[in-house]
């Protein structure tokens, strides 16, 4: 049974970084580019590797692939801000079509 549930969470894992993938390649500017890697991306590694770790069952290679998808779950959303704060620190432009830019209003607040 564990290693239907294995191969399951595999497959949507897979499903899910492809569609990470799709939104790196589609997506318009660099801050939409970076929602699709932190969410889709994230999910469907940690995925994978909570897959791996039911079909491997009890042992080191279980323990490995969890130790993995905590270290994935702790740094991709971290550098994914990282990146957004300083590709707007840089000056990166928004997509021509953004609506709000809550960033520069907090900005704003926080001088005033």
């Amino acid at each position: 049974m564990s290693d239907i549930l294995g191969i399951f969470m595999i497959a949507v894992g897979i499903l899910f970084n492809l569609f990470g993938c799709i939104g790196l390649v589609r997506f318009p500017d660099v801050y939409n580019r970076l929602q699709a890697a932190t969410k889709c991306v994230t999910l469907g590694t940690v995925m994978l590797l909570v897959g791996v770790a039911l079909i491997a069952g009890v042992g080191p290679t279980a323990a490995k692939a969890i130790i993995c998808a905590v270290f994935v779950l702790v740094t991709s959303p971290t550098a994914a801000h990282a990146i957004a704060k300083g590709a707007y620190a840089s000056g990166v432009a928004l997509w021509e079509k953004t609506v709000v830019d809550k960033y520069a209003q907090q900005c704003a607040e926080a001088k005033s």
